[in-house]
């Protein structure tokens, strides 16, 4: 598994997490939603991806997105 879908795979079982929080433990995890959402902006203009040099001193290998 490349960096990229890595990073891809991670976002969306934080969003599907933090919505179910939202759900079914307190209507404020909407805020944690809203972070990963702005972490994802910034990263896509920036580059910067704290979950990607994470993943990358894991030991995962840029390649392709898809």
């Amino acid at each position: 598994m490349s960096i990229e879908r890595a990073v891809l795979a991670f976002a969306g079982i934080m969003v599907l997490g933090s919505l179910l929080l939202t759900h079914f433990v307190h209507p404020g995890f909407v805020w944690f939603t809203a972070f990963i959402g702005v972490n994802m902006l910034q990263s896509a203009f920036t580059g910067f991806c704290p979950a990607a040099m994470i993943f990358r001193k894991l030991g995962l290998r840029p390649g392709t997105a898809f």
